[in-house]
């Protein structure tokens, strides 16, 4: 009998979302308050708020 073939499927897209809600569940398991704050939120996940008054590039 032939072994069984095994093959590997990686979504990396899917792999990168787990990775954040993990980043996310830490913080929250971590945090004081009942719930995230946005702006902790997008500290977690590395998110940079646009500012007015702030050039972006283009």
């Amino acid at each position: 009998m032939a072994p069984p073939i095994t093959t590997t499927v990686q979504d990396h897209v899917a792999l990168a979302e787990i990775e954040l809600c993990g980043e996310l569940i830490i913080a929250a398991s971590a945090a004081d308050e009942e719930r995230l704050s946005p702006d902790r939120i997008d500290e977690v996940l590395k998110v940079a708020a646009e500012r007015p008054g702030l050039s972006q590039p283009e």
